[in-house]
C-alpha cells in the first residue's frame, strides 16, 4: 500500500506522521471516505465540498482543494482495487500538548484500502446514547469519532453492522457512519439535518433521486415502520431486516428495492453528480 503523507507518496510502513500531531493528541482533525470502483471514484466533488465545510466549521485553514485531488489521483493509480475506501484525512498538525493549536499548518493524508460489497441487509441495534444536535461539532465529519467506536462496538456485539442514536430531544437522528431512512404508509422519510446527523453525500442524493421527505421523527419510529434503510459511501442504500429484536422482511421491501435500484442506475450514469 502507498499512502500519501503531506505531499508525497509513502510506503505503508514508512508513512507516519507525527506524535505530536494534533489530529492524535486531541481529534482536531476532519476527514471524509470516498468509495472508489475500478480507479475512479465517486462524487469526489462532493465530498471535498464537505471537506471544505468541515475545515471551516472547525476553524482548520482551508484546504488547498486541487492539491486533495492530486494526492486522491495518486493513491488510486498507487492502490489498483476493484472496490476501494478511500480516506481523506485533514488535521490540525503539529500542535502544542493541549487543545491550542500550533503554527506549522494542517496535515494531509491519504489513503485506499480494498473493500467488499456489502450483503443487501443487515441488522442494526439502537443505543442508549444520544447525539447533540446543538453541540459544536454539528453537521462536521470530525475525527473525533470515540462516540461511534462505542456504539459500533455495542452492535458487533449484539450481530449488527450498525448502531442507531437519538438526540436529546428523543428524535430518530443517525448511525454512527449512516444515515437512517424509514416507510411510513409507503412514503419515505429521513431526518432533517436539524436533528443533528451529518448531511450524508449518499443521503442527499437519495433525497434528490428518490424524493424522500425530511421530517422530525420520534425514536420509536422504529419499531412501526414498514421498511428501513441505510445510506453511506461503502452502504450506498442498504435494507434493514433487523432492528434490536425486531425483525423486518428478510429481502429489501418495496420501497427500499426501488431506492436501491434508482440510487445504482443514478450512480452508474454519472461518477460526479
Amino acid at each position: 500500500m502507498k499512502i500519501w503523507v503531506n505531499g508525497e507518496l509513502r510506503a505503508a510502513d514508512e508513512a507516519r506522521v507525527s506524535v505530536l500531531d494534533h489530529g492524535l493528541t486531541v481529534g482536531d482533525g476532519i476527514f471524509e471516505t470516498v468509495r472508489t470502483a475500478d480507479g475512479r471514484p465517486f462524487a469526489l466533488t462532493r465530498h471535498l465540498d464537505r471537506l471544505a465545510r468541515s475545515a471551516r466549521g472547525l476553524g482548520l485553514p482551508e484546504p488547498d482543494l486541487d492539491e486533495v485531488r492530486r494526492a486522491c489521483d495518486a493513491v488510486i493509480e498507487a492502490n489498483p482495487a476493484p472496490l476501494g475506501r478511500m480516506r481523506i484525512t485533514y488535521t490540525g498538525g503539529i500542535s502544542p500538548l493541549g487543545s491550542d493549536r500550533g503554527t506549522d499548518g494542517p496535515g494531509l493524508v491519504v489513503a485506499l484500502g480494498e473493500v467488499k460489497r456489502r450483503p443487501d441487509t443487515t441488522a442494526v441495534v439502537t443505543v442508549p446514547w444520544t447525539r447533540n444536535e446543538r453541540g459544536a461539532l454539528v453537521g462536521l465529519k470530525t475525527t473525533s469519532y470515540a462516540e461511534n467506536v462505542v456504539a459500533l462496538a455495542r452492535a458487533h456485539e449484539q450481530g449488527a453492522s450498525e448502531a442507531l442514536f437519538a438526540n436529546t430531544v428523543g428524535e430518530l437522528c443517525e448511525g454512527t457512519g449512516s444515515n437512517v431512512f424509514v416507510v411510513l404508509d409507503g412514503k419515505l422519510y429521513t431526518p432533517p439535518l436539524a436533528s443533528g446527523c451529518l448531511a450524508g453525500i449518499t443521503r442527499a442524493l437519495a433525497v434528490e433521486w428518490t424524493g424522500a421527505q425530511e421530517a422530525a421523527l420520534p425514536f420509536d419510529v422504529l419499531e412501526r415502520a414498514e421498511e428501513i434503510f441505510l445510506t453511506s459511501t461503502l452502504r450506498d442504500v442498504q435494507a434493514v431486516h433487523r432492528v434490536d429484536g425486531r425483525e423486518l422482511p428478510d429481502g429489501p421491501g418495496p420501497v427500499t428495492a426501488k431506492a436501491m435500484r434508482v440510487f445504482d442506475e443514478r450512480a452508474g450514469n454519472d461518477l460526479d453528480p
